[in-house]
């Protein structure tokens, strides 16, 4: 989940995030927040990034503080409109295309509250560069020593803003069928391959999620047949945010881990506001085969312990301690 602890200039990882990891390196596999793959993709103030040395070796501090026989992944993204044009040199603000959100706010690279910008459509041209991105991205979280990586394409970001008709109005080879709308995804998978293998790259949806005005009608139709259609790549699984803890945008049936792990041939990881009772249930049932935890890792560093010897847990904390570096690695 990002933490928003990092330089809002640099963007590095530092001291309180290796900190962060190693509070919760009990868990079997960290998912870290997501990390920018360019200074064009950045725009989450105080969130980190991994596309230069400097960011490389603030990363470099928090995976050996991770390992204690478990798996670190490196979450990453490119946020597309949901950032703001001052967080990079161009001032440069893209898209699917030039579709707007218009409730909420983002944040400038001073920290202010803004309205959000009108995104620039991507042109054709320019998504080769983005699949660079990623894998360079990539390359330097291998050297960083990460176990894998996830391509965070959920809640709104770039690659749910090709997915989703809502978002996506092009008529190129990028637009129009399910085909060309999941399009830049394989082109960035085929990319982050030449990097890690399959069985070390993963992929996070959210069908059902609300956030940053996202949904439409053909969501649970489109979001089928890109399960069926991802099963080909070999993941080492697929992330999915089945539940409405995160918002739901009601525009068409829910799709549940049930609906991803029949129609794809992998593992699926299940996420989205799960207890640990819940979390047992939807194993034993076999709609997923592992289930992640974020808020309650927040507040509970020690959560893999506490289920373990089935301590009470810690209550999740205020909203607002998310982002506010001032409450420390725990907060």
């Amino acid at each position: 989940m990002t933490r928003a602890r990092t330089d809002p200039v640099t963007r590095v990882p530092s001291d309180m995030n290796a900190l962060y990891y190693e509070q919760r390196a009990g868990a079997g596999l960290i998912i870290t927040e997501a990390a920018s793959v360019s200074e064009q993709g950045h725009g989450w103030y105080g969130a980190p990034a991994l596309y230069n040395e400097a960011q490389l070796a603030g990363w470099k501090k928090c995976r050996p503080r991770a390992a204690k026989g478990g798996k670190i992944f490196l979450q990453m993204w490119h946020i597309g409109r949901q950032g703001h044009s001052s967080h990079n040199a161009k001032n440069d603000l893209v898209s699917a295309s030039d579709v707007r959100l218009e409730t909420g706010h983002a944040k400038n690279n001073r920290g202010e509250y803004v309205p959000y910008e009108t995104p620039r459509p991507l042109r054709t041209d320019e998504i080769p560069g983005i699949a660079k991105d990623f894998r360079r991205s990539a390359e330097l979280a291998k050297r960083a020593g990460f176990d894998g990586v996830e391509l965070h394409s959920a809640n709104g970001y770039l690659f749910d803003q090709f997915f989703q008709s809502v978002t996506n109005k092009r008529t190129d080879m990028y637009g129009g069928t399910f085909e060309n709308r999941v399009r830049i995804l394989f082109v960035v998978l085929d990319a982050i391959k030449k990097v890690f293998p399959s069985d070390r790259i993963a992929v996070r949806l959210a069908p059902n999620g609300a956030f940053a005005e996202m949904g439409c009608e053909d969501n649970a139709e489109f979001f089928t047949y890109l399960f069926e259609k991802l099963s080909d790549w070999g993941l080492v699984y697929l992330g999915i945010l089945d539940g409405v803890g995160f918002g739901c945008h009601t525009k068409c049936r829910l799709l549940t881990a049930f609906d991803a792990k029949k129609h794809f041939k992998g593992t699926v990881l299940a996420n989205n506001s799960y207890a640990r009772d819940t979390a047992e249930g939807v194993i034993r049932s076999g709609a997923a085969d592992f289930v992640s935890f974020g808020r309650i890792y927040i507040s509970n560093p020690d959560l893999a312990e506490r289920f373990k010897n089935d301590w009470p847990l810690a209550p999740e904390p205020p909203y607002e301690h998310y982002w506010d570096p001032a409450k420390g690695a725990e907060g």
